[in-house]
């Protein structure tokens, strides 16, 4: 295979509908052809020569050359590509060290084995640039929307030809009995853009909650625009969603302006989803009032937030208990994914008994504790009373004010109250001697009678082993198993101690200890509470 005269030109010809069909510059191709010959050569002059084509772009003349660096003696290791200093001054009397010589190497024919070397260079060099056009085009569409035709199924998997490219539907980003054919149009959402070895990879979803996002936003143009915001998103893919919308216009209604005439925009993301209902939702950011929102058609009678668990409990009427847990918890379970909240559903009578439970125990305690008859104890509980602490330390007034009590009884029930803790501290204190704690432990101050049993029973009885433990091992958290949220029971937590507290507790004992001193400690809070201050500067401004 002769490079001549006559196809020259049709070597630049190849190379621009070589480039045109894959969309990628004729340069490329060209470069390509280059390393190809040049490789070809090698194989011609010897695989050690550095031998590199040349082509030129407008008249297609290809030349070839050797080229050798020129360095010193006692660097000189390869000499088919290197050359020392004398040598090269023969050669050419200005050459120095670094210099490249460049010898010019005479026509010359390929055989058929180094054609097809080099007809195998160039495919894989443009495969690569065909490769690394198509990643720099879609990488930055990842959260669009995009239109493509089926172009064939494997294995339940969709084959979607995107214009300059393939991506693949996955039979887990389907909605449910999907029946696509190929040379079906299909309407999906790019998830995400991946480089592989075997190149780049487009992934689609249909069951994304962003791409019922992205359909609204096509839909409704008040969104397109930013007057309305959609803030949550939760998905039963094929079967229910629910969105939580908010107007940035006070004079837009967020919930008609995304349903539309006579429901026309609402309907033309349902047919899209073959079917889905969803509710639109108004966003609330009071959390319990987004949570009654986002539970319609139910009714709920009360909401209790436990915003450090993430939960929420929700009290409903008997009759609505199955319209708010929906089908198969279908319901509750995306109210819960659009609050970011566990839910709890329980019913008035569920919610009345647990409550008469709880108020059963607590006046049991100040029977049993502080001597006192029932009565006296249950207009404790009533008033809100649940601990023997205060009821011991409240202002004696406050315990006066209760209707049937005066000062004297006040004061009495606060002494016996007093005396009951003593007792219960003594005891508490002669148990965890029993376990082992250690004076060090006991010296330390912050931590109660009880708070030392409890640490003693987990195997905590010095002020070093108090020291070593996390906040979160005291006061308690979560953590996520399989997508659930988890309990992690503190070992202080039935004492009331929080994060922050069990920190303070720990970061103390480590002072205490001298394993830090209380100058670093403060160094240590002093970007949290310039942080907090920032804060409340820019809520006041």
């Amino acid at each position: 295979m002769a490079i001549t005269s006559a196809n020259r030109l049709e070597l630049l010809q190849i190379a621009d509908a070589v480039a045109r069909e894959k969309m990628i510059e004729p340069n490329l191709v060209i470069e390509a052809m280059e390393e190809s010959l040049g490789k070809a050569a090698k194989s011609r002059y010897g695989a050690e020569y550095d031998i590199r084509a040349a082509i030129d772009r407008k008249t297609g003349e290809l030349s070839m050359t050797r080229c050798r660096t020129v360095v010193l003696d006692d660097e000189l290791e390869n000499t088919f590509t290197e050359l020392t200093l004398d040598d090269a001054r023969e050669i050419d009397e200005n050459a120095e060290i670094g210099t490249v010589l460049v010898d010019d190497l005479p026509p010359m024919d390929f055989g058929r084995i180094a054609a097809q070397s080099a007809k195998q260079v160039i495919m894989q060099k443009v495969r690569e640039a065909e490769r690394a056009r198509q990643f720099e085009e879609f990488k930055d569409r990842v959260g669009e929307i995009i239109n493509g035709v089926v172009k064939r199924v494997e294995y339940g998997n969709v084959i979607v030809d995107v214009g300059r490219g393939e991506a693949i539907l996955r039979r887990d980003q389907l909605i449910n009995r999907e029946p696509f054919r190929t040379n079906d149009r299909v309407r999906a959402y790019i998830r995400d853009v991946r480089e592989e070895v075997r190149g780049p990879q487009i992934f689609l979803s249909r069951t994304a909650p962003e791409f019922l996002a992205e359909l609204f936003k096509m839909e409704v143009p008040e969104i397109y625009d930013g007057i309305i915001e959609i803030k949550a998103v939760a998905r039963d893919p094929g079967s229910r969603a629910k969105i939580g919308v908010i107007s940035h216009d006070s004079s837009i209604d967020p919930v008609g302006a995304c349903v539309g005439m006579r429901g026309s925009r609402v309907q033309a993301v349902v047919n899209e989803l073959q079917g889905e209902k969803i509710d639109i939702i108004p966003w609330n950011d009071d959390a319990p009032t987004f949570l009654v929102n986002a539970l319609q058609p139910a009714e709920v009678s009360k909401v209790i937030l436990d915003e450090e668990a993430e939960r929420i409990e929700v009290v409903v009427p008997d009759e609505q208990l199955s319209l708010a847990i929906g089908r198969r918890g279908q319901n509750v379970r995306l109210a819960s994914q659009l609050t970011g909240f566990d839910i709890d559903i329980m019913t008035e009578a569920d919610e009345s008994e647990r409550r008469q439970a709880e108020f059963t125990a607590n006046t049991k305690v100040f029977m049993d504790s502080m001597n006192v008859d029932e009565l006296v104890a249950q207009l404790l509980v009533s008033e809100g009373f649940v601990t023997l602490e205060e009821v011991a330390f409240v202002e004696v007034a406050e315990l006066a004010a209760i209707d049937g009590f005066d000062p004297e009884t006040a004061e009495e029930l606060q002494a016996r109250a007093r005396e009951s803790l003593d007792e219960l501290n003594a005891a508490s204190i002669a148990k965890a001697r029993e376990l082992g704690v250690e004076q060090s432990l006991f010296d330390y101050e912050g931590l109660s009678p009880q708070m030392f049993v409890a640490l003693a029973e987990d195997g905590i009885k010095t002020l070093e082993e108090f020291a070593k433990c996390a906040d979160w091992e005291l006061a308690g958290g979560y953590t996520t198993v399989d997508g659930k949220r988890v309990k992690d029971d503190g070992l202080l937590e039935k004492f009331d101690v929080g994060l922050e507290e069990a920190q303070v507790l720990v970061m103390n004992a480590r002072v205490m200890l001298g394993w830090l001193t209380q100058e670093e400690l403060d160094a240590q809070n002093a970007p949290e509470a310039d942080a907090d201050t920032e804060t409340d500067q820019e809520a006041e401004a």
